[in-house]
């Protein structure tokens, strides 16, 4: 079986043709092939199927630990370049559908004609905390205080398509690492969650993200729009501007509609490898 794998700002995806060559999605599969130390290694496979829906393919992901994401936005750029060029689709801008719904996304090339950088409209943030969902007394959860270990810490919940919560608190680095994984399966978040710990400096947000279901990461591009969507309506971060957003593993650039209709999401992807899996790690 034929793989191509990518990284958007080291977020690294193994990507399957279900187009050319129909399969069925293997999440016993997926979690060996993203295993880095018997597999190719990964932060989840990227499956390219046929359109649906007014869509021109369709993407789904599943992670190294074989859940689902109904939405990935490094994942989705790194679908993007692929899907252009290897002439899945011979357009600039197309439509890609999801578990979310239909997303648009814009490549960019560089002199040699390839794509260097993918913008992606995100979909609206969501707030109500049914839809995230969220175990929460109200219809917003917004600077509420969770207890986490006899640590309290206070943040704010949003999706993206998929469950996030926000925390501007300043803890330090050990603290952060004993906290990721204990907050992602909180009680109050029945689907469990995406945890951003943000920090704010000259207009730039700073990130390190626990993400449900593949553990630190790189880079999340929904978790970057969920970090500016609460900067924003905190007031630390303009609307509908560019916000630069840094990652361990480089840049994103998030535009927060201020209506909060949609946001955007442009940054870079690069091919790392190719290859063929052994039967082995296919069955």
């Amino acid at each position: 079986m034929e793989f191509w794998k990518y990284e958007g700002i080291g977020n690294d995806f193994i990507v399957l043709d279900g187009v050319r060559s129909l399969r069925k999605i293997d999440t016993e599969m997926c979690k060996r092939i993203c295993d880095r130390h018997f597999g190719i290694g990964a932060d989840g496979v990227v499956y390219i199927l046929p359109g649906e829906n007014g869509s021109d393919i369709t993407m789904r992901v599943i992670n190294p630990d074989g859940s689902e994401a109904e939405m990935c936005g490094n994942g989705i750029r790194c679908l993007a370049k692929h899907a252009y060029e290897t002439w899945l689709v011979k357009k600039t801008k197309f439509l890609v559908g999801t578990r979310r719904g239909l997303h648009q996304v814009e490549v960019f090339k560089d002199e040699n004609g390839k794509v260097k950088s993918v913008k992606v409209d995100m979909g609206a943030p969501i707030l109500d905390c049914m839809s995230i969902p969220v175990d929460f007394d109200g219809e917003r959860m917004m600077s509420q205080p969770i207890d986490v270990d006899g640590i309290t810490v206070t943040g704010s919940a949003v999706s993206m398509g998929n469950p996030h919560f926000v925390t501007f608190d300043d803890f330090d680095e050990e603290t952060i690492a004993k906290l990721g994984p204990k907050m992602e399966c909180h009680k109050v978040f029945p689907k469990k969650a995406n945890i951003e710990f943000a920090k704010i400096e000259d207009g730039k947000i700073d990130i390190h993200v626990y993400e449900r279901g593949a553990a630190w990461t790189l880079g999340c591009g929904t978790g970057a729009c969920a970090v500016t969507t609460i900067a924003a309506l905190n007031g630390k971060v303009p609307f509908n501007e560019p916000v630069k957003v840094h990652l361990p593993g480089g840049w994103l650039d998030i535009v927060i509609d201020k209506d909060l209709k949609f946001a955007t999401m442009e940054g870079p992807v690069k091919f790392v490898f190719s290859g063929n899996l052994s039967e082995k790690v296919i069955l």
